[in-house]
Protein backbone atom coordinates (compact mmCIF):
# COMPACT_ATOMS: atom_id res chain seq x y z
CA UNK A 1 0.00 0.00 0.00
CA UNK A 2 2.82 2.39 0.85
CA UNK A 3 4.55 1.70 -2.46
CA UNK A 4 1.30 2.26 -4.32
CA UNK A 5 0.77 5.58 -2.47
CA UNK A 6 4.32 6.65 -3.24
CA UNK A 7 3.89 5.81 -6.93
CA UNK A 8 0.65 7.78 -7.02
CA UNK A 9 2.32 10.80 -5.37
CA UNK A 10 5.23 10.74 -7.85
CA UNK A 11 2.78 10.49 -10.73
CA UNK A 12 0.84 13.49 -9.48
CA UNK A 13 4.01 15.52 -8.99
CA UNK A 14 4.86 15.03 -12.66
CA UNK A 15 1.37 15.58 -13.98
CA UNK A 16 0.55 18.35 -16.42
CA UNK A 17 -2.01 20.21 -14.24
CA UNK A 18 0.47 20.67 -11.37
CA UNK A 19 3.29 21.69 -13.75
CA UNK A 20 1.00 24.17 -15.45
CA UNK A 21 -0.03 25.64 -12.12
CA UNK A 22 3.61 26.22 -11.22
CA UNK A 23 4.22 28.03 -14.52
CA UNK A 24 1.07 30.16 -14.53
CA UNK A 25 0.18 33.28 -12.56
CA UNK A 26 -2.97 35.38 -12.45
CA UNK A 27 -2.56 39.15 -12.37
CA UNK A 28 -5.19 41.81 -11.65
CA UNK A 29 -5.06 44.72 -14.11
CA UNK A 30 -7.10 47.85 -14.73
CA UNK A 31 -8.82 46.02 -17.60
CA UNK A 32 -9.46 42.65 -15.94
CA UNK A 33 -7.58 39.52 -14.95
CA UNK A 34 -4.52 38.41 -16.89
CA UNK A 35 -2.97 34.96 -17.06
CA UNK A 36 0.84 34.87 -17.35
CA UNK A 37 2.15 31.51 -18.46
CA UNK A 38 5.78 30.45 -18.92
CA UNK A 39 5.86 28.58 -22.21
CA UNK A 40 9.64 28.24 -22.68
CA UNK A 41 12.80 28.64 -20.65
CA UNK A 42 16.50 27.88 -20.85
CA UNK A 43 17.25 30.59 -23.42
CA UNK A 44 20.50 32.54 -23.07
CA UNK A 45 19.69 36.26 -22.90
CA UNK A 46 17.11 36.23 -25.71
CA UNK A 47 16.87 39.53 -27.59
CA UNK A 48 14.54 39.16 -30.58
CA UNK A 49 11.51 37.00 -31.37
CA UNK A 50 9.58 36.57 -34.60
CA UNK A 51 6.67 34.21 -35.19
CA UNK A 52 6.90 31.86 -38.15
CA UNK A 53 3.69 31.27 -40.15
CA UNK A 54 3.19 27.84 -38.55
CA UNK A 55 3.23 29.25 -34.99
CA UNK A 56 6.83 28.37 -34.13
CA UNK A 57 9.08 31.14 -32.84
CA UNK A 58 12.42 32.26 -34.20
CA UNK A 59 14.48 33.55 -31.27
CA UNK A 60 17.89 35.22 -31.12
CA UNK A 61 20.18 34.80 -28.11
CA UNK A 62 22.68 37.56 -27.43
CA UNK A 63 25.72 35.24 -27.05
CA UNK A 64 25.39 34.49 -30.78
CA UNK A 65 22.87 31.73 -31.34
CA UNK A 66 19.52 31.66 -33.09
CA UNK A 67 17.05 28.84 -32.62
CA UNK A 68 13.47 27.83 -33.35
CA UNK A 69 11.17 27.31 -30.38
CA UNK A 70 8.09 25.14 -30.93
CA UNK A 71 4.62 26.44 -30.08
CA UNK A 72 4.65 24.28 -26.95
CA UNK A 73 8.01 25.69 -25.81
CA UNK A 74 10.55 23.08 -26.90
CA UNK A 75 13.92 24.64 -27.76
CA UNK A 76 15.41 23.58 -31.07
CA UNK A 77 19.14 23.22 -31.68
CA UNK A 78 21.06 26.38 -32.63
CA UNK A 79 20.74 27.22 -36.32
CA UNK A 80 23.77 26.73 -38.51
CA UNK A 81 25.11 29.60 -40.59
CA UNK A 82 24.81 32.48 -38.10
CA UNK A 83 27.74 34.87 -38.68
CA UNK A 84 30.29 35.70 -35.99
CA UNK A 85 29.20 38.35 -33.52
CA UNK A 86 30.92 40.40 -30.83
CA UNK A 87 29.22 38.93 -27.77
CA UNK A 88 30.49 41.47 -25.26
CA UNK A 89 28.55 43.80 -22.98
CA UNK A 90 25.35 44.79 -24.77
CA UNK A 91 26.61 43.36 -28.03
CA UNK A 92 25.83 40.06 -29.68
CA UNK A 93 23.05 38.64 -31.82
CA UNK A 94 20.16 41.08 -31.51
CA UNK A 95 16.86 41.57 -33.37
CA UNK A 96 15.19 39.37 -35.99
CA UNK A 97 12.23 39.94 -38.35
CA UNK A 98 10.73 37.99 -41.22
CA UNK A 99 10.90 39.48 -44.70
CA UNK A 100 7.53 40.83 -45.89
CA UNK A 101 7.54 38.10 -48.56
CA UNK A 102 8.68 35.35 -46.19
CA UNK A 103 5.85 33.03 -47.30
CA UNK A 104 7.51 32.70 -50.70
CA UNK A 105 11.15 33.70 -50.06
CA UNK A 106 11.84 32.20 -46.60
CA UNK A 107 14.07 35.22 -45.96
CA UNK A 108 14.76 36.69 -42.55
CA UNK A 109 16.62 39.85 -41.50
CA UNK A 110 18.64 40.06 -38.30
CA UNK A 111 20.91 42.55 -36.55
CA UNK A 112 24.09 41.91 -34.60
CA UNK A 113 27.31 43.47 -33.37
CA UNK A 114 29.73 42.89 -36.19
CA UNK A 115 33.47 42.40 -35.58
CA UNK A 116 35.99 44.44 -37.51
CA UNK A 117 37.42 43.04 -40.72
CA UNK A 118 41.10 43.16 -39.85
CA UNK A 119 42.07 42.35 -43.43
CA UNK A 120 40.66 45.76 -44.34
CA UNK A 121 42.44 47.50 -41.47
CA UNK A 122 39.24 47.93 -39.47
CA UNK A 123 39.14 48.16 -35.66
CA UNK A 124 36.30 47.89 -33.17
CA UNK A 125 32.76 46.75 -33.95
CA UNK A 126 29.42 48.09 -35.13
CA UNK A 127 25.78 47.18 -35.61
CA UNK A 128 25.15 45.29 -38.84
CA UNK A 129 22.10 43.77 -40.51
CA UNK A 130 22.09 40.70 -42.73
CA UNK A 131 19.47 38.85 -44.76
CA UNK A 132 19.44 35.07 -45.05
CA UNK A 133 17.26 32.24 -46.27
CA UNK A 134 15.89 30.03 -43.50
CA UNK A 135 16.09 26.44 -44.70
CA UNK A 136 15.50 23.65 -42.20
CA UNK A 137 17.77 24.33 -39.26
CA UNK A 138 20.20 26.54 -41.11
CA UNK A 139 20.68 30.02 -42.54
CA UNK A 140 21.78 30.03 -46.16
CA UNK A 141 22.96 32.79 -48.51
CA UNK A 142 23.74 35.15 -45.62
CA UNK A 143 24.26 38.62 -47.09
CA UNK A 144 25.03 41.81 -45.18
CA UNK A 145 22.77 44.69 -46.21
CA UNK A 146 23.90 47.33 -43.71
CA UNK A 147 26.89 48.10 -41.51
CA UNK A 148 27.08 51.06 -39.14
CA UNK A 149 29.93 53.47 -39.84
CA UNK A 150 32.41 53.96 -38.35
CA UNK A 151 33.27 50.97 -36.19
CA UNK A 152 34.03 51.79 -32.55
CA UNK A 153 35.80 49.90 -29.78
CA UNK A 154 32.80 49.79 -27.47
CA UNK A 155 30.53 47.17 -25.92
CA UNK A 156 27.53 49.47 -25.46
CA UNK A 157 24.61 51.15 -27.25
CA UNK A 158 24.01 49.09 -30.37
CA UNK A 159 20.35 50.10 -30.73
CA UNK A 160 19.29 47.43 -33.20
CA UNK A 161 15.50 47.22 -33.48
CA UNK A 162 14.28 46.33 -36.99
CA UNK A 163 10.90 47.52 -38.32
CA UNK A 164 9.36 47.23 -41.78
CA UNK A 165 7.71 50.39 -43.09
CA UNK A 166 4.42 50.10 -45.01
CA UNK A 167 6.28 50.86 -48.26
CA UNK A 168 8.62 47.87 -47.82
CA UNK A 169 11.65 49.81 -46.64
CA UNK A 170 13.45 48.76 -43.46
CA UNK A 171 14.06 51.00 -40.44
CA UNK A 172 17.14 50.15 -38.35
CA UNK A 173 17.64 51.86 -34.99
CA UNK A 174 21.19 52.57 -33.87
CA UNK A 175 22.90 53.66 -30.67
CA UNK A 176 25.54 56.31 -30.12
CA UNK A 177 28.01 53.63 -28.90
CA UNK A 178 28.20 55.47 -25.54
CA UNK A 179 31.69 56.89 -26.02
CA UNK A 180 30.69 58.61 -29.26
CA UNK A 181 27.57 60.45 -28.09
CA UNK A 182 28.54 63.82 -29.60
CA UNK A 183 28.51 62.22 -33.07
CA UNK A 184 24.74 61.75 -32.71
CA UNK A 185 24.48 65.40 -33.80
CA UNK A 186 26.51 65.12 -37.02
CA UNK A 187 25.44 63.48 -40.27
CA UNK A 188 28.76 62.02 -41.43
CA UNK A 189 28.32 58.87 -39.34
CA UNK A 190 25.64 56.40 -38.17
CA UNK A 191 26.11 56.88 -34.42
CA UNK A 192 22.85 57.77 -32.65
CA UNK A 193 20.76 57.53 -35.79
CA UNK A 194 17.72 55.80 -37.21
CA UNK A 195 18.45 54.67 -40.77
CA UNK A 196 16.18 53.53 -43.58
CA UNK A 197 17.20 51.19 -46.38
CA UNK A 198 15.57 49.16 -49.13
CA UNK A 199 15.29 45.42 -48.61
CA UNK A 200 18.39 44.86 -50.77
CA UNK A 201 20.46 47.35 -48.79
CA UNK A 202 20.27 50.21 -51.28
CA UNK A 203 19.22 53.70 -50.22
CA UNK A 204 15.66 54.92 -50.86
CA UNK A 205 15.71 57.93 -53.17
CA UNK A 206 13.40 59.90 -50.86
CA UNK A 207 15.53 59.59 -47.71
CA UNK A 208 15.87 63.08 -46.17
CA UNK A 209 19.64 63.55 -46.49
CA UNK A 210 20.28 61.89 -49.86
CA UNK A 211 21.21 65.24 -51.41
CA UNK A 212 22.90 66.77 -48.34
CA UNK A 213 26.66 67.16 -48.91
CA UNK A 214 28.70 65.14 -46.41
CA UNK A 215 25.70 63.29 -44.96
CA UNK A 216 25.36 59.52 -45.03
CA UNK A 217 22.34 58.85 -47.24
CA UNK A 218 20.89 56.03 -45.10
CA UNK A 219 20.08 58.45 -42.25
CA UNK A 220 16.38 58.96 -41.47
CA UNK A 221 16.62 60.86 -38.15
CA UNK A 222 19.37 61.80 -35.71
CA UNK A 223 20.15 62.99 -32.19
CA UNK A 224 19.40 59.63 -30.56
CA UNK A 225 21.09 57.92 -27.61
CA UNK A 226 20.16 54.24 -27.81
CA UNK A 227 16.93 53.35 -29.59
CA UNK A 228 16.01 49.79 -28.64
CA UNK A 229 12.30 49.94 -29.40
CA UNK A 230 10.42 50.81 -32.59
CA UNK A 231 7.00 50.17 -34.11
CA UNK A 232 4.70 51.48 -36.83
CA UNK A 233 1.48 53.13 -35.60
CA UNK A 234 -1.39 51.05 -37.04
CA UNK A 235 -3.53 54.08 -37.94
CA UNK A 236 -1.12 56.88 -38.88
CA UNK A 237 1.51 54.47 -40.31
CA UNK A 238 4.21 56.65 -38.70
CA UNK A 239 7.33 55.29 -37.08
CA UNK A 240 7.51 55.53 -33.28
CA UNK A 241 10.79 54.88 -31.47
CA UNK A 242 11.73 54.22 -27.86
CA UNK A 243 14.85 55.91 -26.54
CA UNK A 244 16.73 54.23 -23.72
CA UNK A 245 17.95 57.22 -21.69
CA UNK A 246 20.74 57.56 -19.12
CA UNK A 247 19.80 58.10 -15.45
CA UNK A 248 16.36 59.38 -16.43
CA UNK A 249 15.11 60.58 -19.77
CA UNK A 250 13.68 57.49 -21.44
CA UNK A 251 11.59 58.72 -24.36
CA UNK A 252 8.91 57.77 -26.84
CA UNK A 253 9.19 59.72 -30.07
CA UNK A 254 7.23 60.00 -33.29
CA UNK A 255 10.25 59.55 -35.49
CA UNK A 256 9.98 61.67 -38.62
CA UNK A 257 12.26 62.12 -41.60
CA UNK A 258 15.16 64.52 -41.14
CA UNK A 259 14.35 65.56 -37.58
CA UNK A 260 16.81 66.06 -34.73
CA UNK A 261 15.79 64.43 -31.42
CA UNK A 262 18.31 66.34 -29.36
CA UNK A 263 20.75 63.92 -27.77
CA UNK A 264 23.14 64.82 -26.17
CA UNK A 265 22.39 68.55 -26.40
CA UNK A 266 18.98 68.25 -24.73
CA UNK A 267 17.73 65.48 -22.48
CA UNK A 268 15.60 64.87 -19.40
CA UNK A 269 18.27 62.53 -18.06
CA UNK A 270 21.48 63.10 -16.16
CA UNK A 271 24.87 61.46 -15.94
CA UNK A 272 25.11 58.23 -13.98
CA UNK A 273 25.84 59.27 -10.42
CA UNK A 274 24.42 62.72 -11.11
CA UNK A 275 25.45 65.72 -13.18
CA UNK A 276 23.96 67.71 -16.04
CA UNK A 277 24.15 66.55 -19.65
CA UNK A 278 24.13 69.09 -22.47
CA UNK A 279 22.27 72.40 -22.38
CA UNK A 280 18.97 71.50 -20.74
CA UNK A 281 15.65 70.03 -21.88
CA UNK A 282 14.64 72.34 -24.77
CA UNK A 283 16.33 73.91 -27.76
CA UNK A 284 15.00 75.36 -31.00
CA UNK A 285 15.17 72.90 -33.87
CA UNK A 286 15.21 69.86 -31.59
CA UNK A 287 12.20 67.66 -30.98
CA UNK A 288 10.45 67.07 -27.66
CA UNK A 289 9.49 63.51 -26.74
CA UNK A 290 5.89 62.41 -27.06
CA UNK A 291 6.26 60.76 -23.65
CA UNK A 292 9.11 60.42 -21.15
CA UNK A 293 10.13 58.58 -17.99
CA UNK A 294 12.08 60.32 -15.24
CA UNK A 295 13.66 58.40 -13.58
CA UNK A 296 14.50 55.89 -16.28
CA UNK A 297 12.74 52.52 -16.40
CA UNK A 298 15.15 51.35 -19.16
CA UNK A 299 12.64 51.02 -22.00
CA UNK A 300 13.32 48.48 -24.72
CA UNK A 301 10.90 46.71 -27.09
CA UNK A 302 7.31 47.81 -27.68
CA UNK A 303 4.35 47.22 -30.00
CA UNK A 304 0.98 48.72 -30.80
CA UNK A 305 -1.54 46.03 -29.90
CA UNK A 306 -3.97 45.28 -32.76
CA UNK A 307 -5.34 41.83 -31.84
CA UNK A 308 -8.81 40.81 -30.73
CA UNK A 309 -8.00 38.90 -27.53
CA UNK A 310 -7.60 42.10 -25.49
CA UNK A 311 -10.27 44.45 -26.90
CA UNK A 312 -9.58 47.07 -24.21
CA UNK A 313 -5.93 47.19 -25.30
CA UNK A 314 -6.71 48.03 -28.93
CA UNK A 315 -4.05 50.44 -30.27
CA UNK A 316 -2.43 50.71 -26.83
CA UNK A 317 1.36 50.64 -26.64
CA UNK A 318 2.67 47.55 -24.84
CA UNK A 319 6.25 48.08 -23.70
CA UNK A 320 8.94 46.24 -21.77
CA UNK A 321 11.60 47.55 -19.41
CA UNK A 322 14.87 46.20 -18.11
CA UNK A 323 15.71 48.20 -14.99
CA UNK A 324 12.19 48.29 -13.56
CA UNK A 325 11.41 44.73 -14.71
CA UNK A 326 7.93 45.81 -15.76
CA UNK A 327 5.45 45.32 -18.57
CA UNK A 328 3.92 48.70 -19.36
CA UNK A 329 0.59 49.50 -21.02
CA UNK A 330 0.17 53.00 -22.42
CA UNK A 331 -3.30 54.19 -23.42
CA UNK A 332 -3.36 56.76 -26.21
CA UNK A 333 -5.64 59.58 -27.24
CA UNK A 334 -4.43 60.34 -30.73
CA UNK A 335 -0.68 60.81 -30.39
CA UNK A 336 -0.80 61.55 -26.64
CA UNK A 337 -0.31 59.06 -23.83
CA UNK A 338 -3.17 59.56 -21.37
CA UNK A 339 -2.67 56.61 -19.00
CA UNK A 340 0.20 54.36 -17.92
CA UNK A 341 -0.18 51.01 -16.19
CA UNK A 342 2.82 49.02 -14.94
CA UNK A 343 2.49 45.26 -14.49
CA UNK A 344 4.38 42.03 -13.69
CA UNK A 345 7.23 43.37 -11.55
CA UNK A 346 6.03 41.33 -8.58
CA UNK A 347 4.70 38.34 -10.51
CA UNK A 348 7.65 37.92 -12.92
CA UNK A 349 10.48 40.07 -11.54
CA UNK A 350 12.81 39.74 -14.51
CA UNK A 351 14.38 42.09 -17.03
CA UNK A 352 11.89 42.08 -19.88
CA UNK A 353 13.58 42.59 -23.25
CA UNK A 354 10.81 42.54 -25.85
CA UNK A 355 7.09 42.10 -26.49
CA UNK A 356 5.49 40.53 -29.58
CA UNK A 357 1.88 40.03 -30.63
CA UNK A 358 1.35 36.43 -31.65
CA UNK A 359 -0.71 35.28 -34.65
CA UNK A 360 -3.26 34.07 -32.09
CA UNK A 361 -3.77 37.63 -30.81
CA UNK A 362 -2.08 36.85 -27.48
CA UNK A 363 0.92 38.75 -26.17
CA UNK A 364 4.38 37.22 -25.72
CA UNK A 365 7.29 38.55 -23.65
CA UNK A 366 10.94 37.51 -23.51
CA UNK A 367 13.16 38.00 -20.47
CA UNK A 368 16.78 39.10 -20.73
CA UNK A 369 18.23 36.56 -18.32
CA UNK A 370 20.84 33.79 -18.50
CA UNK A 371 17.85 31.45 -18.08
CA UNK A 372 15.68 33.50 -20.40
CA UNK A 373 12.00 32.72 -20.69
CA UNK A 374 9.11 33.28 -23.06
CA UNK A 375 5.87 34.32 -21.35
CA UNK A 376 2.41 34.18 -22.86
CA UNK A 377 -0.20 36.69 -21.69
CA UNK A 378 -3.87 35.81 -22.12
CA UNK A 379 -7.11 37.27 -20.72
CA UNK A 380 -9.19 35.46 -18.10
Amino acid sequence: MRLRSLALALCLLGSTPLALAADTKVVNTQTGKLQVKTIAQGLKNPWGLAFLPDGRMLVTERPGTMRIVSADGKLGAPLNGVPDVVARGQGGLLDVVLAPDFATSNKIYFSYSEPADKSKGEKGNSTAVSVATLKGNALENVTRVFSQKPKVDSSAHFGSRLVWAPDGTLFITLGDRYSEKDKAQTLDNHQGKVVRINADGTVPADNPFVKTPGALPEIWSYGHRNVQGAAIHPQTQKLWTGEHGPQGGDELNIDEAGKNYGWPVITYGENYGGGKIGEGTHKAGMEQPTYKWVPSIATVGFIFYTGDKFPQWQNNILLTSLREQTFVRLQLDGDKVVKEERLLKKEVGERLRHVVQGPDGLVYLISDESNGKIYQLSPL
